[in-house]
């Protein structure tokens, strides 16, 4: 990897740990709103007249860019700065927030969200390069450790605080937080991130970031929309046709750019690449179809209100705070294939547990049991995913190998929210039935077991433990 220096950093510097902090907090907030925003959902709905199609662009509309464009965001800090991509990313972001938290409509808020979504695109994957290029090699794989559990913290908590800020406040404010945390992570970043940059040639692939954008945004349309105009549409129909072609054609086109490819084909080389990417497919697409629902449901079906909605799933995150370490370790003591099995296994048992959550549901009964198994399996896969990832491909693919991941996750939860209330009959206002959300809450629980068990067999088959030198102990996957 051609660099502007060679990495230096230690965690036990000034610098190591300004520069921990400020990418810990970049992308700690980035994963923040596409969690925190589940428990605003009944609020902000009923705030602003949306429909179930409304909620479902309002997580998607995020979703979408950020997974569209997050290969171009790695892309763009290993070519110009990962340093200076970040900043930007960040700014964008903030901004975008605001936006977010001033919002008169649904439509104004859907716009903010793409918005927020392409900041997310910039910052996400150069979080995790600025890492992976300016520690030593004998301190990086701490610090990407640190890096994955306090960031899935910041995304297991985000709830709880939503909550809190939600019935404290007001709904708004889970979005305007971001602006102070924006502003010490600027401040971090100027003071102790050093530059860095991969060596590249040839021109940005515009194209392939423009066609992937139309392949998601048209299936996604075409899934959310499909239940309100019908589908026998012209719209929708386009849509789809848009969304297909535009998926085929980005396929084609990366094909033939080869290494000046946004995605390069050569990373799929590795089968261990290939594998842990579909892998993050199928237990991504479980874990952002179970957050959709179960929030909405608590508030709607079992009557919790949004901060207890919020407290509902704190042990979720001090077992990611407790055992994401520990399982990072694990993993690189007996290779990450066992981790990666029984994780997914054990998240589907909790979901199938939180499946008949009922009005008047009691925590300790009816809550708990589930929200501790699915915590104890994302526990066992979330630490071992990302370093995995980065440990099947060549350093110097370092923010795309980090963008594909995140687009991977990203894209996975967009097709589950678009999908999963299609597939169980949610559309309109029904999510403000109890009787109607109630049960495609359950249909949907059962497709969300479905995928976490599918990831857990793909695990089984083809996950191996890294030839080469991993990029350290304790890593995690591209949470939230």
């Amino acid at each position: 990897m051609s660099q502007s220096s060679t990495p230096d950093l230690r965690l036990g510097t000034a610098a190591g740990r300004g520069t921990l902090l400020a990418a810990v907090l970049a992308s700690g907030m980035a994963f923040l709103d596409s969690t925190i925003v589940t428990v605003a959902l009944p609020k902000l709905g009923a705030d602003l007249g949306a429909t179930t199609a409304g909620l479902q662009w309002t997580v998607n509309g995020y979703m979408l860019t950020l997974a569209a464009f997050v290969l171009l965001g790695g892309a763009l800090g290993d070519r110009f700065g990962r340093r200076r991509v970040f900043l930007v990313g960040v700014l964008w972001f903030a901004a975008a927030s605001v936006l977010c938290g001033l919002a008169l409509s649904v439509e104004w808020l859907i716009a903010a969200r793409v918005l927020q979504g392409l900041g997310a695109a910039l910052l996400t994957p150069a979080s995790l390069a600025l890492l992976q290029a300016s520690f030593q090699p004998d301190h990086r794989g701490r610090a990407i450790g640190a890096w994955s559990g306090l960031s899935g913290v910041s995304t297991a908590i985000g709830p709880f605080i939503g909550g809190w800020l939600i019935d404290s406040v007001s709904w708004r404010w889970i979005f305007l937080i971001n602006v102070p945390l924006a502003a010490a992570v600027v401040a971090a970043t100027l003071r102790w991130v050093p530059e860095s940059r991969a060596a590249s040639t040839g021109r940005f692939d515009v194209g392939g970031a423009v066609l992937g954008a139309l392949g998601l945004a048209g299936v996604t349309y075409a899934l959310i929309e499909g239940p309100v105009l019908g589908v026998g549409s012209v719209a929708i129909w386009g849509a789809a046709a848009i969304g297909v072609g535009g998926a085929t054609a980005f396929v084609l086109l990366e094909r033939r750019r080869g290494d000046r490819a946004m995605l390069p084909p050569r990373l799929f080389s590795s089968r261990q690449f290939s594998a842990l990417n579909i892998y993050t497919v199928a237990v991504y697409a479980a874990l952002s179809g179970q957050g959709f629902f179960f929030a909405v449901h608590l508030q709607n079906v079992a009557g919790y209100t949004a901060l207890e909605t919020g407290i509902a799933t704190l042990p979720m995150t001090l077992l990611l705070l407790v055992g994401s370490a520990r399982a990072g370790a694990l993993a690189t003591r007996i290779g990450p294939r066992l981790p990666l099995t029984v994780g997914p296994a054990v998240a589907a048992v909790g979901i199938l547990l939180l499946r008949p959550i009922g009005p008047g549901a009691d925590y300790w009964v009816h809550v708990l049991p589930g929200v501790l198994l699915f915590g104890a399996g994302l526990t066992l896969l979330v630490a071992p995913l990302t370093a995995s990832v980065l440990g099947a491909v060549e350093d110097r693919y370092a923010g795309v190998a980090s963008g594909v991941n995140n687009a991977a996750a990203r894209a996975a939860g967009l097709l589950a929210v678009a999908a999963l209330p299609l597939l169980v009959g949610l559309s309109g206002t029904a999510y403000e039935v109890p009787a109607e959300l109630a049960a495609a809450y359950r249909s949907a629980m059962v497709w969300c077991a479905g995928l976490m068990l599918a990831g857990a067999v793909l695990a089984a088959i083809f996950v191996r433990r890294p030839t080469g030198t991993t990029t350290g102990p304790s890593p995690g996957g591209p949470t939230g």
